[in-house]
């Protein structure tokens, strides 16, 4: 497994944990309605099914690509910076990852972060028309993203910063975004087995916030002691992976 899957298999893994955040997974449904224009018993009942199957599938993907398109440019800056600052790597990436263990013990509720606490989410009344509202209102809830959500975003683009390339840091934050835009994108679908799973899901919300810190805190510590080049070098030796060029 080479040290490019290894890193699309962490940042998905992120994406995944921002869906299944409290900042994101309870605001599924009023985000599927918001950004359609269909109430909730249009989306829950069969009449003209066909025509509000098209209409979901359609505005759901101009959502995800108006916050990939975000999380994207947040990822050329993020290595574009850390590219300038080649020559300190190792320090970089040390520092990286003792924030981004900090971020883990915050989404944990271990540690207080003021920075962190003040709500950044930008209001949107009333969105605009059509396929491009959809992409707009995307394009707001990446670059307002929720406190709970910002420490793995923010782990991610640390992490982005220390790959050195442009494009490796843009592939991470599509990798990022379609973890988290592949189970918004399914449950926009189904939004009635969405509810439904969600009624069991928040009994476990703590839980799932313990693991997506304990998620951070591995990878800070990996980042920082730079297990993943001895991980990605033990893997080849095994022979273990496949090979995809990031």
């Amino acid at each position: 497994m080479g040290s490019a899957n290894l890193s699309i298999l962490v940042t998905f893994s992120a994406g995944l944990l921002s869906f299944v955040s409290p900042c994101v997974l309870p605001l599924v449904p009023s985000y599927v309605s918001y950004i359609t224009g269909l109430t909730f018993e249009d989306l829950t009942t069969n009449r003209d099914s066909k025509k509000i199957r098209f209409i979901t599938i359609t505005n759901s993907i101009s959502f995800i690509a108006g916050f990939t398109a975000i999380f994207v440019m947040f990822g050329a800056s993020a290595t574009f910076i850390g590219h300038i600052l080649l020559s300190y790597q190792d320090i970089v990436r040390m520092v990286g990852g003792v924030l981004i263990v900090l971020f883990g013990l915050y989404i944990m509720g271990i540690l207080k972060l003021n920075f962190l606490t003040t709500d950044k989410k930008i209001h949107l009344k009333n969105k605009p028309a059509g396929y491009l509202g959809s992409f707009i209102v995307g394009m707001a809830f990446a670059a307002g993203w929720t406190p709970c959500v910002g420490p793995i975003l923010g782990s991610i683009l640390l992490y982005a910063s220390t790959t050195g390339s442009v494009a490796k840091g843009m592939g991470l934050l599509a990798v990022y975004s379609l973890g988290l835009g592949l189970p918004l994108f399914i449950s926009s679908l189904a939004i009635n087995t969405f509810l439904s799973t969600f009624k069991v899901i928040v009994r476990y919300m703590r839980w799932i916030t313990i693991l997506s810190g304990a998620f951070l805190i591995i990878i800070g510590i990996m980042i920082f002691t730079d297990s993943f080049t001895f991980l990605t070098t033990w893997f080849q030796q095994q022979g273990i992976g496949w090979s995809l060029d990031l």
